[in-house]
């Protein structure tokens, strides 16, 4: 999205092959911007921060509330009207968090009561804003942080709980002014990042780290079976992402971080991971706690935690998490109704669960609703389980990882 904003011709390697970003790629193609893609390698003909074009049709977004949310950003300071949909679960995913800081800055934004489709009646001159995040959210700061690029002035944002913030580097490299830090106010842990619109942004070659969300699967899987060991190269190690491979190894797992490198703005290196007999913790008396600023630094690893949890003495509680249930899926009840299936002792809060462990987790029919993170973290419970298990609706897994079963079979001894 930040290349199609850019003047000049923008180079892409590592490229996802997932659902979302196909989708992203659909939606920048029907705004009028050139994109040639061979495997993972993408070219994107950049038409500057306002030269989209008017629609003809709706935006399909597919299952990406990432690319809802900050296309709508972009949208909100073009001067023509766009409308945003996608499928039904993304439809029915709370849009009202973004609908607000853009009709603060002059957008104008209807919604079938704050959720998709979204049409939005761009802002011809839209006015910088200083925004609280009502909700820690990275695809919300990044939305209004790109809206910021049209707007006059400086538009800042500031965060009571750090989110990931790939947007701000991204940003940084294609030359727009940004600034983060830590915000003068309450809480201690407040950060803020500004940028100063009307911006001009200017092509890059880029090559993207490997997703670290998508490695967590298979580290894990290899800190959890014994006698394992694997090592994933190039991942990226943005610090706001890994606060799941910091709880694996405060739960006794064996797990390194190698040859940090940076690339891009982006940390990157390698991880290695090692299964042990039995993983054990300081905190094996009681349930290893997961909450308050580590919710949103592992917010898509929540359901594996979990399951990594059910082996490890004392389990694992999860609180503050409350904004699973308004992902691809509810995913505390999702992740509890499965992890029951398989034998687990599992207790659901409002907020987030409890497992109990260690137990023997044994197979089970799983149903991951059509939710790519449940349909994975379910995959690493049937490895460690004893007998079959059979996971419905497998293939939700391409909305962000298309290879997953194809990679994890090729890492696998039988």
């Amino acid at each position: 999205m930040i290349a199609a904003l850019a003047d000049g011709v923008s180079h892409i390697t590592n490229y996802s092959t997932s659902d979302d970003c196909v989708a992203t790629l659909s939606c920048l193609r029907q705004l009028g911007v050139q994109v040639e893609q061979t495997g993972s390698d993408v070219t994107i003909y950049g038409v500057g921060v306002r030269g989209l074009r008017a629609l003809d049709a709706p935006l399909d977004c597919r299952n990406s509330g990432t690319t809802m949310r900050l296309l709508a950003g972009i949208l909100g300071g073009q001067d023509f009207v766009s409308t945003l949909t996608g499928d039904e679960s993304l439809r029915s995913r709370p849009m009202q968090r973004i609908i607000e800081p853009l009709e603060m800055m002059g957008a104008q934004i209807s919604s079938s009561d704050g959720r998709a489709p979204l049409r939005i009646q761009g802002g011809k001159g839209l006015k910088a804003i200083d925004y609280e995040l009502l909700v820690a959210s990275a695809q919300v700061k990044s939305c209004i942080l790109l809206a910021g690029l049209n707007a006059g002035g400086r538009t800042t944002v500031v965060e009571n709980e750090v989110t990931r913030d790939h947007t701000e580097r991204m940003l940084k490299v294609f030359g727009a002014k940004i600034e983060t830090g830590k915000a003068d106010r309450e809480p201690a842990n407040a950060r803020f990042a500004s940028v100063d619109g009307p911006a001009s942004l200017r092509a890059q070659d880029t090559s993207i780290p490997g997703d670290i969300s998508s490695a967590a699967y298979f580290i894990a899987a290899a800190a959890l079976l014994p006698g394992s060991s694997l090592q994933v190269v190039d991942v990226g190690l943005n610090p706001t992402r890994v606060a799941f491979v910091e709880t694996l190894q405060e739960l006794g797992c064996d797990i390194s971080i190698e040859e940090v490198r940076e690339k891009n703005n982006e940390p990157v290196g390698a991880m290695r991971a090692g299964g042990k007999d039995a993983p054990t913790s300081q905190h094996s008396d009681s349930a290893f706690m997961v909450n308050g600023l580590a919710i949103p630094k592992s917010i898509d690893e929540l359901p594996l935690l979990a399951v990594a949890g059910s082996q490890l003495a004392g389990g694992i509680e999860i609180r503050d998490a409350k904004e699973l249930r308004v992902k691809e899926s509810d995913r505390i009840s999702a992740t509890v109704e499965n992890l029951r299936a398989m034998g687990a002792e599992v207790e659901e809060f409002d907020d987030g669960l409890r497992v109990a462990g260690p137990v023997k987790l044994h197979g089970a029919k799983i149903d991951p609703r059509g939710d790519h993170r449940i349909a994975m973290a379910f995959t690493i419970a049937a490895l460690l389980a004893e007998g079959e298990t059979e996971i419905k609706d497998a293939d939700c897994v391409a909305v962000s990882f298309p290879e997953f079963f194809e990679l994890l079979e090729s890492v696998v001894e039988r």
